[in-house]
């Protein structure tokens, strides 16, 4: 595809950090400069109860306790927060490669986990009440770069001991291909007193959630390759990571389709071309990388990154912040199927039948090393 002799300028960003510094990349291609850093926000407010958040954002525990805090220790880098989920066998975490790996083989000092167990939506999480425990391995996707858009940024942490069954955990969903599917997301990540207008300007640790819609794969057809030139990453890294993005229900402020169609050329379709949920839209924000977007209660996607391309094509304040008029971009589950399942440790049904294997053959259990 031939861009349109056009600057765009593209600032992304991480929806959590697990780096002692932020890193920042940027590049140009074809007339396109772009700047990446790797450092729920709702339409209205996603302020405590208290200060005059919107209650539709709250994370009721009956559906969202499987959801879980991640705080890394880095030591001397400092502790960072990250969001994850529960897999089904109670004893391993989903989440977000970048959340405790920068592409080499370093590792927090330790990642501590918690899920909430009452129901003050205006809790800190890691407070009480709350279940406790602790990282003891840390599978991150070989493939897995450091790169702020990179498609492999998925790790699968296990736990020192199962959690407790009064948790909620999440499959995997099952579909391919996630193009215009509605999700619903959930994090501990930055909010909003004033929501969209305004982006995040409140802390993090208090568990919210909304909805949005699945936009477009990077690699889909339509585009020839041209993403792979913007952004200056071998497709074969970013052709799978899908972006959607936080509409208000103004046409100026769609990106997608203002990025689609003026930039890109591409005829105007309801593909690219759609106002959003309404009030019940969201965006992710710093702190929820790695959490859970969900279709059917299963988990269909981790948080990855944030991206905007400036006033000139959507984002109403032209500061990378959750605002309206940028994208978030998610790591599809669908790729990673076999990954996820070969590191998630055994469900404590197959625990007790392999150990009754190996009592038989007079062999002893070795502990995993922990990472």
């Amino acid at each position: 595809m031939k861009l349109r002799p056009t600057l765009l300028a593209a600032a992304l960003l991480t929806a959590g950090v697990a780096h002692a510094g932020p890193t920042t990349v940027s590049g140009s291609a074809n007339g396109l400069s772009w700047t990446a850093a790797s450092t729920i926000v709702g339409v209205t407010s996603t302020a405590t109860a208290a200060g005059g958040g919107d209650p539709r954002y709250f994370a009721p525990r009956s559906q969202y306790s499987g959801v879980a805090t991640l705080i890394m220790d880095y030591g001397a880098g400092g502790q960072f927060i990250c969001s994850g989920t529960l897999l089904p066998n109670q004893r391993s975490i989903l989440t977000a490669a970048h959340c405790v790996s920068d592409g080499t083989n370093a590792r927090p000092l330790s990642t501590s986990v918690y899920f909430y167990t009452g129901n003050n939506p205006d809790n800190i999480t890691w407070n009480q009440p709350s279940f406790a425990y602790q990282v003891t391995n840390y599978a991150v996707h070989a493939a897995y770069t450091g790169e702020v858009i990179d498609q492999n940024d998925i790790a699968v942490l296990s736990l020192d001991k199962l959690v407790d069954w009064s948790v909620k955990s999440h499959g995997l969903y099952e579909g391919d291909d996630l193009t215009g599917k509605d999700f619903n997301i959930a994090g501990y990540g930055a909010r909003s007193d004033a929501g969209g207008n305004t982006g995040a300007n409140l802390g993090t640790g208090r568990l919210r959630q909304g909805d949005n819609r699945y936009e477009f794969r990077l690699g889909d057809a339509d585009f020839a390759g041209a993403w792979a030139d913007i952004l200056g990453e071998p497709a074969s890294q970013i052709e799978h990571t899908y972006l959607s993005d936080f509409d208000n229900g103004l046409p100026a402020n769609d990106l997608a389709c203002n990025i689609a169609v003026d930039g890109l050329g591409l005829p105007p379709s309801a593909k690219f071309c759609n106002t959003g949920r309404g009030a019940d839209e969201v965006s992710s924000a710093g702190g929820d990388s790695g959490g859970p977007e969900f279709i059917d209660d299963k988990v269909a996607s981790v948080t990855s990154f944030g991206l905007t391309f400036g006033s000139a094509w959507g984002d109403v304040d032209n500061a990378l912040n959750s605002s309206f008029g940028e994208f978030n971009g998610f790591v599809p589950v669908s790729i990673h199927r076999d990954f996820i399942n070969a590191n998630a440790v055994p469900e404590p049904a197959t625990f007790a039948l392999a150990g009754l294997g190996l009592l038989g053959l007079g062999w002893n259990r070795r502990r995993r090393v922990p990472a």
